[in-house]
């Protein structure tokens, strides 16, 4: 069941009670959570602040958290007459923070506090979950230890690193293959507190500050995942950080990582973090940025973007009590990375502030119907070798490559619960149509059921899978690249896809309930809730003509681009970057002009509406732009046809852009018309006209119209 929570709080989650009363401004107190929002605290603490009228000294000021006086964990600040500090002692469930003092109007203000190990909003968490804190590996090279309870937990490890002066010992790993930025240097354990190394690097940060280069690493669980911060910080010459006490290297912003995959994604812990290479790149910590990530925030061990902003959410709130509360927080990720980036910000408005990503996929769905659609012509072609030449085949694809086809068919069994078990996760678990049919099924929909929902006949997830009334290949047809007769013969035999992800002969046919809670909840991007009021950086590396073939393919980015065109009338928050594979200058570049684009936006006191301040702040050379494989940039707007820079890296259409649908690839199930023979371009005989309509009994697509059920947002925040 959902429910739509009214949004309480400011774009940076700043969240502040009312003052009994109406008493005249800067005479009232006001109690503000730094945390998060008071409705999704989480581990028992809150970072407080708390205004006091000005006319009433601080001394006076008293604080109570349900009852029991706790204004000594707050410092004072003259210059703010304010008092600010980490609260400990809440209880789960509702707790009562109440301030007074002198003649002012007493205020209070309702925080919710949930437990570290979740959940919060996602729901009832999936069982069974399979701990791998034995096998993360530490960066000191130790591992972070057996779990302490079924909840994977683990006692909080801090681990300090230095990047040596000393030539690395190999090459860097980099982070080309999420689509990243160049990736980790030479570091090495900080061998003590309180001396530093003689081969210790120096770094200057953005702020300008001169320091050594060693980075503080927190290593913990939250929501059942592995989380890591990393933040630069001497502790040789600084006291130990705290909210009031951040490291001084810090530049206040910080970046959150999110990593790719989905396959496996389920019933598991997960080892890996952040981006390819680790969690600390160089060239972000370098200049002062503070890095964040968890394993449930890699898509390869969470193929689930509510969970992962649930994540993301608590993993933040960990940063700002440790840390205090950055002046904004920027994102990256390639593939399923991007996904998260899109749909957190478009779903949790306020715990993004810009973001970066890269291998554009709009959502889970847009990829799961490429995949599936390309492993029902990879099968009618298998079957029917000789029905088609290579080029025909391509011209019903789409796609620019036949390598491209096979790679996608093999990647759509993340529909199917058997295909895709994590190696963890033990035989005996895992869901069989026969011997064990209450077995977990790994699957992008039962790992979403919270979402879904369960159908009462199966107990499975509901579905959204749909294929009906698609005509494959019509676009080829009109074209005058396949004959009537090769249209009939694939439509008539390519298929679809039963409740288990099986090839069947006949159609797909997705759950209404479904269809429906994929719109409202936004398990589709919509484009015109948090997206529509923050920047959004669009790296794209190319992969559409690669040797060994790919999925992650341009028309994604432009399936992204008209979303945001149709719900806001404009993409000017946004911009694309197209490079050729391995070009990291492009994503250091797009870090710090992200930067650039968020510092001026948050500086814009004005109350012009957000598209309108987002395009005055954006950096005038920040612009869409191509680079040619020499480096030289072509500053061209990046259309799906067209220009020098299609030229370099030409787009190519999805099967479902062939059958007619739109670009925004974001229909999941047509609604139908009757057949019309207007729409093809050919001639037929009275015999295909009768074979026409036995394939489609019910009619085609109508792509003229929206989809089934699809619809705008529900609300933002929702819970589950």
């Amino acid at each position: 069941m959902t429910r739509i929570l009214v949004p309480m709080c400011t774009a940076l989650l700043a969240c502040t009670a009312i003052a009994y009363g109406a008493p005249p401004a800067r005479s009232t107190f006001q109690i503000t959570s730094l945390s998060n929002r008071p409705d999704m605290i989480s581990g028992g603490d809150v970072l407080l602040r708390v205004d006091v009228p000005e006319n009433l000294p601080l001394a006076q000021a008293v604080v109570k958290l349900n009852g029991t006086d706790v204004t000594a964990s707050l410092k004072p600040d003259a210059q703010e007459h304010s008092l600010t500090g980490l609260v400990k002692g809440l209880k789960n469930g509702e707790n009562r923070v109440d301030v007074s003092g002198g003649k002012s109007p007493a205020a209070h203000l309702t925080l919710t506090n949930h437990p570290i190990t979740g959940p919060v909003f996602s729901g009832p968490q999936e069982q069974p979950f399979i701990c791998d804190t034995d096998k993360f590996r530490l960066p000191d090279g130790t591992m972070l230890g057996e779990p302490l309870d079924a909840n994977c937990s683990v006692k909080t490890v801090v681990n300090y690193v230095y990047k040596s002066s000393e030539p690395a010992a190999a090459p860097a790993s980099g982070r080309g293959a999420a689509g990243g930025r160049a990736g980790r240097a030479q570091f090495k354990p900080l061998p003590s507190l309180t001396a530093l190394p003689a081969d210790v690097a120096y770094t200057t940060t953005a702020t300008g500050r001169k320091a050594p280069y060693i980075v503080r690493v927190e290593t913990g669980t939250i929501n059942r995942s592995i989380y890591q911060i990393a933040i630069l910080h001497d502790p040789t010459s600084e006291p130990e950080p705290s909210a009031a006490a951040p490291p001084k290297s810090w530049n206040q912003r910080l970046v959150y990582t999110f990593g790719g995959g989905c396959t496996g994604g389920w019933f598991k812990q997960g080892t890996s973090i952040g981006l390819a290479g680790g969690l600390i790149d160089d060239a972000t910590m370098a200049k002062g940025y503070a890095e964040a990530s968890a394993t449930l925030n890699v898509f390869g061990n969470n193929c689930s973007d509510l969970i992962a902003a649930e994540t993301m959410m608590m993993v933040k709130e960990r940063f700002i009590e440790a840390y205090g509360k950055p002046a904004f927080t920027l994102s990256e990720g390639g593939s399923g990375g991007s996904y998260q980036q899109l749909q957190i910000s478009d779903n949790y408005p306020g715990l993004l502030d810009g973001i970066i990503p890269s291998l554009t996929f709009p959502d889970v769905m847009a990829t799961v119907q490429i995949l599936t659609d390309l492993q029902l012509l990879t099968n009618y072609f298998t079957k029917h070798a000789d029905a088609l030449t290579e080029s025909q085949k391509l011209a019903i694809a789409g796609v620019a490559e036949m390598k491209n086809v096979t790679v996608a068919s093999g990647q759509a069994g993340r529909v199917n619960p058997m295909v895709f078990c994590p190696p963890e996760l033990p035989q005996p678990l895992r869901y069989d149509p026969v011997k064990n049919r209450t077995g977990a099924r790994c699957d992008v929909f039962d790992h979403t059921i919270n979402v879904y929902g369960r159908d009462p006949e199966t107990g499975f997830a509901r579905r959204p899978l749909d294929n009906t009334g698609v005509q494959y290949g019509l676009a080829a047809l009109n074209a005058g690249k396949i004959n009537a007769e090769q249209f009939l013969d694939l439509n008539q035999s390519v298929g679809g896809y039963d409740a288990d992800g099986n090839m069947v002969a006949t159609r797909a046919l997705a759950d209404t309930l479904a269809l429906r809670a994929a719109y409202r909840t936004g398990r589709i991007t919509n484009g015109g809730g948090g997206l529509a009021s923050l920047p959004i950086l669009d790296v794209r590396a190319y992969r559409d003509q690669t040797d060994a073939g790919d999925f992650h393919l341009k028309f994604h980015s432009f399936s992204l681009r008209a979303r945001l065109e149709r719900a806001n009338g404009s993409h000017a928050n946004e911009v694309m970057l197209t490079s050729a594979i391995g070009n990291t200058g492009v994503s250091e570049y797009a870090l710090a002009k992200m930067d650039e684009w968020v510092t001026k936006l948050e500086a814009d006191p004005s109350t012009a509406k957000p598209m309108e301040k987002i395009a005055r702040a954006k950096p005038a050379d920040l612009v869409d732009s191509c680079y040619a494989p020499d480096g030289k940039r072509i500053i061209e707007t990046q259309t799906f046809s067209g220009g020098q820079c299609n030229e370099l890296y030409p787009a190519f259409p999805s099967p479902r852009m062939v059958a007619g649908g739109p670009a925004s690839n974001d229909v999941l199930k047509c609604q139908l018309k009757p057949l019309d023979l207007k729409d093809y371009q050919v001639a037929l005989t009275n015999g295909q006209k009768a074979r026409l309509a036995a394939i489609f009994p019910a009619g085609v697509c109508n792509f003229s119209r929206p989809g089934v059920e699809q619809q705008r947002l529900a609300g933002s925040w929702q819970t589950f």
